[in-house]
């Protein structure tokens, strides 16, 4: 790709944890959404799904004034990250600002009613509070894991460590001999209903005067640093003030139509939902192997995958699960951790994509280095979920737009 780059290392000082008002005052009367449609708008929102629609519903629930206008090319979201997700949220991170996004994530998701309000019709997410659990296998690993409890710990999150017989005891179906050290959150992990949250962020947006459109862009316009205009498949082009890029997937795509690239790609992983009869554990929490795979249950089944060792970008149509690679490569490491998994039946799978950071797998959020007027949601490499709540409640100073 011959744009130029943007890497996350230089936009993490964006990642703002104060959170700032946005108005329209001062934008010029020729950005004012105009009675001919819906051709020229104070902010345009390239991506519906849960970014999108989270800056939409933030935006709009801190200015009324603002014409936000979210492009969306398929508002049913069947492929979206959003929709394929196995929707858990954690605070173990081993970066403090993504311990206190996820954090106020996890304040919204528990509290979602008291957010959204009856706008957006949402009473519950359902959060399954099962915990999150982290099994190193090796010194180096161990060391992370206790140097990363002590942050978290510091950031207000119950993270315990758990020796190899503290692991058993807690949970005795579990072989723990190859494990150094665990990192357990009882408290405020687990997971919960993507869906409803997305469509909460987004009918709540909807009843404060965001407009959705089914359409795509397929050009931008600019020079001198500011963008005067998108195109759009169907409708033609709109004119903006501000655009934000939240395309997931896509959100290079969208960058390279002005000659500018950011790490970001698809990466595409199998998930699996089993029946395993002699390991039947509904409390038990999501565990991530050092071996590469995670598992959670599902009622009395299971969500289980791995990553693959030909990890690679994704074409963008496939999205064919590779079955193979449970019987290759899963199942094998699902038996070594725990011996109830002796007799599994994979029950359905699905395959989806995720907005994968290559440089370091974090966010790449603020206002892009080269367009005065472009701020980026991007490459949140499976974090996105649990993290929209807070990303797009981030906002940037009226006097800076």
């Amino acid at each position: 790709m011959g744009g130029r780059n943007l890497a996350s290392t230089e936009s993490h000082g964006l990642m703002q944890r104060s959170f700032l008002v946005i108005s329209v005052t001062g934008l010029p009367e020729r950005n004012r959404c105009k009675m001919n449609g819906i051709k020229t708008c104070d902010v345009v929102i390239i991506g519906g799904a849960i970014m999108g629609s989270s800056a939409a519903y933030w935006l709009s629930r801190m200015n009324p004034d603002l014409d936000i206008l979210v492009i969306e090319p398929d508002p049913s979201y069947a492929k979206s990250s959003t929709a394929l997700s196995v929707a858990s949220v954690r605070q173990q991170f081993t970066t403090a600002v993504n311990v206190e996004i996820s954090r106020f994530g996890i304040e919204f998701i528990k509290n979602v009613q008291n957010w959204l309000g009856q706008g957006g019709g949402v009473d519950s997410l359902g959060f399954q509070e099962n915990g999150y659990l982290f099994l190193s296998g090796s010194a180096e690993s161990e060391t992370v894991l206790r140097q990363a409890c002590a942050m978290q710990r510091e950031k207000g999150a119950q993270t315990e460590l758990l020796t190899p017989d503290a692991l058993k005891t807690r949970f005795d179906w579990l072989n723990v001999d190859d494990i150094h050290l665990a990192s357990f959150g009882a408290k405020d992990e687990g997971w919960f209903d993507n869906m409803s949250l997305l469509g909460g962020f987004r009918k709540a947006a909807q009843q404060q005067g965001v407009k959705f459109l089914r359409d795509r862009v397929i050009s931008i316009e600019g020079a001198s640093g500011r963008i005067s205009s998108v195109q759009l498949e169907s409708t033609g082009t709109i004119s903006a003030a501000y655009i934000i890029n939240a395309a997931g997937t896509s959100a290079n795509d969208i960058l390279v139509m002005l000659d500018e690239e950011i790490p970001v790609e698809p990466r595409k992983r199998t998930v699996f939902m089993i029946d395993a009869p002699n390991a039947i554990h509904p409390d038990a929490p999501l565990m991530v192997c050092h071996s590469g795979f995670y598992l959670r249950p599902e009622h009395n089944h299971w969500i289980c995958a791995i990553v693959p060792k030909d990890d690679h970008i994704a074409e963008k149509d496939d999205f064919e699960p590779d079955l193979h690679l449970f019987e290759d490569s899963l199942w094998p490491k699902l038996y070594e951790r725990a011996p109830g998994f002796d007799a599994v039946k994979v029950l359905s799978a699905w395959a989806g994509h995720y907005a994968y950071n290559t440089l370091d797998q974090n966010a790449i959020i603020g206002r892009h280095p080269n367009w005065h007027n472009l701020f980026l949601m991007n490459g949140f490499s499976r974090h996105g979920l649990q993290q929209a709540p807070a990303v797009g409640r981030g906002r940037v100073m009226p006097e800076s737009w």
